[in-house]
């Protein structure tokens, strides 16, 4: 073969690899570019709310939200806390969270994004447990500040029957992973007279950004297996997500309910996208889905410097 031939042979191999470099970045699927809408200027810790772990046979609490805000940027860590325990347990199980998270970030605070009972353990552990100092903000949603009146109606139960419930409760609880259940206290703590005790001795501290969110379930039809509580704490109550009142989350700086649009409901368990499902939901914080909503959440935390 001359030397033409192979100048030849050359140049097509050269055009045949242009044309497949060509090709592979036309038809390659786009790279999501890294995003830090979320990277907070302080790690977030999120803490559960009862009746479950941060991780539960395999499954993640809080759904997708942990991966999505952490593809935008965000650092996170968990409460480790147990699903039945006392407030004050659970406060120092995520005390213990709180000071790892801290030392593996080399962060001088925390910012806390709180579901339901969550937030009394972080009320209590920032209170009580001289955490202040190392907490940035604490953010609830539908925590019951207030206690529940429909709780109190359980209450009326004679003792030796919830206490029977408890021990069953607690074996269960055991079973599934936590290491100081406590499933009779868990349920009296959260009557009325109790939280306005609680909320006498764990004011607000100073230094601590603090803000609240409630949801919203208008109808049983939206979640099935809330359906009955939803109704029993409409009827002691008023408007509530299925476990938790409206005017119970209500906290310092209350900031808005998170409501479906189109008059489809957020129930407790969508608050932390129990069925790993998006709908729309009415903008909050300019978010349109609860896991925007988690989104926004952080990105205005980061814009106001935590």
């Amino acid at each position: 073969m001359g030397k033409t031939g192979k100048t030849g042979i050359a140049k097509r191999l050269t055009a045949l690899a242009a044309v497949t470099l060509l090709a592979a970045l036309v038809f390659a699927p786009a790279a999501s570019a890294a995003t830090t809408e979320c990277a907070t200027k302080y790690p977030i810790v999120l803490v559960h709310g009862s009746g479950f772990r941060d991780m539960n046979v395999g499954i993640n609490y809080w759904g997708r939200i942990p991966a999505y805000l952490t593809e935008r940027g965000a650092k996170l860590y968990y409460g480790n806390t147990d699903g039945w325990c006392t407030i004050e347990q659970g406060a120092k199980d995520l005390k213990a969270a709180v000071e790892k998270a801290l030392a593996a970030s080399k962060a001088d605070k925390v910012n806390i994004i709180a579901h339901s009972k969550g937030g009394l353990e972080a009320r209590y552990m920032i209170s009580s447990l001289g955490m202040a100092g190392k907490v940035a903000s604490l953010t609830t949603i539908s925590t019951p500040h207030h206690g529940s009146k429909t709780m109190d109606s359980i209450l009326e139960t004679p003792e030796f029957l919830l206490r029977g419930v408890g021990l069953m409760g607690n074996a269960v609880r055991f079973v599934w992973g936590d290491r100081h259940p406590d499933f009779y206290a868990g349920i009296r703590s959260l009557g009325t007279a109790n939280m306005e005790s609680f909320n006498r001795k764990n004011p607000d501290m100073a230094g601590v950004y603090y803000q609240s969110f409630a949801g919203e379930l208008p109808t049983g039809s939206h979640d099935a297996i809330l359906a009955f509580t939803r109704q029993a704490v409409a009827d002691n109550e008023g408007p509530n997500d299925g476990m938790v009142a409206v005017e119970s989350a209500k906290w310092t700086n209350f900031r808005g309910v998170l409501r479906g649009a189109a008059g489809r409901g957020v129930s407790h368990l969508d608050e932390a996208d129990f069925r790993r499902a998006d709908f729309a939901i009415e903008p909050i914080l300019g978010a349109t889905t609860v896991r925007g909503f988690y989104a926004a959440l952080a990105a205005d935390l980061k814009q106001k410097g935590y």
